[in-house]
């Protein structure tokens, strides 16, 4: 049981804003790309294989991350008794468990065509060499975004087994919300990060943080209108679009304060429901 609680620690399987966060892209982009007039069954078994492959490979995504940040994890006061940091599981016993989890999610992804197949295995590296990126670069938040939004190419891809301009413009859009709610997450450890030289867009904007978040917002706003244009969605999406766009734009900007680390969680955590509230959206965009 001790073990069992290690490993539900490790993965972070009682925080599961990281694996729906992995999710709602997955499902945005089988959803805009289904056709609801064919056998629902489908649909609700792909979305099924998705939410699954989210939680297996956001808990490897974690535990690789945690390997590959282990000392910096020990510097900082909010990760400082994470298993792999604390020494309670060893770097042996993490990369078995990340590989068991890894073999599953293939098994999960043999259900989809060889084209989804392809283009996730492609994927994994950058899924894997994210947790660098933040030694390197100030921009480890856009690498976190590509990856993390790559489910809405899959989505699309699932139904229709190729590629064209719908998915790649929402995937882009996608990104930028990545871009701002990541760098809202990255303000709960800013301090401890300056001090360690860990690079993030949360220190790089910091004295322009509203202003960077808008413009990322707006990027993600301009893809959503310009995405049921192409669809030729009904009315019905223009119109209550305006409750995500009210959520990132006030809700979220206007009373975030990066001061408050709690507060930059409850802010980052909101993004579910943006997920949520998005993908609804996007059903009504296609049936009504």
């Amino acid at each position: 049981m001790k073990q069992l609680s290690l490993f539900i620690e490790l993965t972070r399987l009682k925080k599961p804003i990281g694996f729906m966060l992995l999710f709602w892209p997955c499902a945005w982009g089988l959803t805009i790309a289904y056709d609801f007039e064919k056998n629902l069954d489908l649909y609700f078994f792909y979305l099924s294989l998705f939410f699954l492959g989210s939680v297996l490979m956001r808990s490897a995504g974690c535990i690789v991350n945690d390997i590959f940040d282990k000392d910096f994890d020990k510097k900082v006061f909010r990760t400082r008794n994470r298993p792999i940091a604390s020494e309670k599981i060893s770097i042996k016993i993490a990369i078995i468990y990340s590989c068991i989890l890894c073999a599953l999610a293939f098994l999960v992804l043999l259900n989809f065509n060889n084209f989804t197949i392809i283009l996730a295995l492609g994927s994994m590296p950058l899924a894997f060499t994210y947790p660098l990126m933040k030694r390197y670069t100030y921009w480890p938040q856009l690498f976190l975004g590509i990856t993390f939004n790559y489910g809405l190419i899959l989505g699309w891809t699932a139904v229709n087994g190729q590629i064209n301009l719908i998915p790649i413009v929402f995937y882009l859009g996608a990104i930028f919300w990545t871009l701002g709610y990541d760098t809202i997450y990255g303000y709960q450890d800013i301090n401890d990060d300056e001090i360690i030289g860990i690079k993030s867009t949360s220190i790089k904007f910091k004295n322009k943080l509203k202003q960077f978040l808008i413009t990322c917002y707006l990027i993600l706003i301009s893809s959503l209108i310009t995405i049921g244009f192409i669809m030729n969605f009904s009315k019905f999406y223009y119109f209550f679009l305006i409750i995500p766009i009210f959520h990132l734009l006030f809700y979220q900007i206007r009373n975030f304060n990066f001061k408050i680390p709690t507060n930059c969680l409850i802010a980052f955590k909101s993004n579910n429901w943006f997920g949520f509230i998005l993908f609804i959206n996007i059903i009504i965009g296609k049936i009504f």
